[in-house]
Formats: structure tokens, sequence, C-alpha cells
């Protein structure tokens, strides 16, 4: 026996959370009737489990390294939008999901998955997944800038903060800075910099713990190796 959202999960329906919320709304029957309490468990041998009127069963599970190009959004291959990320993988993994967004201007090393438990582990802070950006910027960027990177900067009624900050290059007209986070908060490290006056005007990530973009050309996709998925969740 197992969780109910657990299960769902497992079968590609949503992250964990994201099958929370769905067996609250009561969009979920197991041997016919609805299910809306959490905690719930289910048997994946012998229990019959539909979600929307659709029988959900586990699936083959993909983990998927793509490197996003400017201009694609991070959607789901059903809602509308016309360069989505799912467009970069092949049609049969239409349930694949990215793990965590990138903006439609940024680009870089993403996740695409049908397991919502790996995508939990990977987004949620407490898990402590770090990621590595290169952040160009118009105008110079001084020592002292990094320094209240990495220290903190309330933005919006949230702290914004850099788990390290490092000036790759800097000059009058622009500037390449290393960022490492771990929150991933919505547009974070663009907002930083707004926040001392000034614009990304490139942004890629280029780590996601210890898996790294390398040669990956843009909007190409490997499949993640067996030893890199242990290397992205060592507690499973």
């Amino acid at each position: 026996m197992e969780r109910l959202q657990k299960y769902l999960a497992e079968s590609g329906v949503a992250s964990r959370r994201a099958s929370e919320e769905i067996i609250l709304a009561g969009r979920v029957k197991v041997n016919g009737a609805v299910v809306s309490v959490l905690g719930s468990k289910v048997d994946p041998a012998h229990d019959r489990v539909i979600v929307d009127g659709k029988p959900i069963a586990p699936k083959r599970k993909h983990y998927i390294a793509v490197n996003k190009p400017k201009g694609y959004v991070c959607t789901r291959s059903g809602e509308s939008a016309r360069n989505k990320i799912g467009d970069l993988l092949p049609k049969e993994w239409s349930d694949l999901f990215s793990v965590g967004r990138l903006d439609c201007q940024s680009e870089g090393l993403i996740f695409m998955t049908n397991d919502g438990d790996f995508c939990l582990k990977l987004t949620h802070p407490r898990y402590g997944i770090c990621k590595t950006y290169l952040a160009q910027v118009e105008g110079r960027v001084e020592p002292e800038m990094l320094t209240k990177f990495t220290r903190g900067i309330k933005a919006g009624g949230e702290m914004l903060k850099a788990q390290s900050a490092r000036l790759v290059s800097s000059n009058n007209t622009s500037s390449i800075i290393e960022l490492q986070l771990a929150e991933g908060k919505n547009r974070e490290v663009r907002r930083l910099f707004e926040s001392q006056g000034l614009i990304v005007s490139r942004l890629q990530r280029v780590r996601i713990g210890p898996i790294k973009l390398g040669e990956l050309p843009a909007g190409k996709w490997r499949a993640l190796t067996e030893p890199e998925i242990k290397s992205l969740l060592p507690k499973l």
C-alpha cells in the first residue's frame, strides 16, 4: 500500500504537491468512489485509480536534460503557447513536465520528467539542490554588489539571496557573473540585478546540482544516466 498522492506523482499525473491539490479537489476516484482525503492509501496491484475520468497506471519514468533555447516557455504540451519546451522532445513523451522553470527569455539546463517525486525533491527548498547561472548584465558590476547578493536583498516582500556570486568579467558596458541559488524564486536572478538598477541581457543556467549543461546544443536533449539520477537524489 502507498499514499495516493505518491502514487499519482509516480504515475506522472503531477508533482506530489500538485497531486495533493487534485485529491482535495475531488478529482480522483479509487474503485469507483471519490477520494478527497490526503493520506488515503491505494494498492497499485489491485486498486483502479481514475483522475478526471481517465484511468491512471504507473508509467516508465523518464529523466531528461534539455538545453532550453531563449523564446521557449516551460509549459506542458497540452497548454497553449507558441514555443513550448515539450515541443523539443519526442511526441510520445507528451506527459513529461519541467522540473522547475526558466522564464521565456532565459536559456540553459532544465530537466523534464514524469516522476513527480523527483520533481518535488529537486524544487523544494528543504532539499537544497543548487542551480548555477551565468548572467550577462548591462553595465559594470562591482564586487561589493555581489556581497549584497550573498547577504540577501529584500525585494517585492521576499528575501532574494544567492548562495555564491562570482565576477567572471566586467567592463563599462557589460559584466558576466556566475551565481548559485538554492531556492530559485520566480525570476530571482533578474530581480537581484533589477534591485540594483541593472538589466540582465542574457541568462543561462549551466548547472543543476552536480549535473552540468556541458556541450549539449541549444534545443537538444539527452537522457540522464542512472548514476546522474542517483547523484541528484543521494538520499533516495
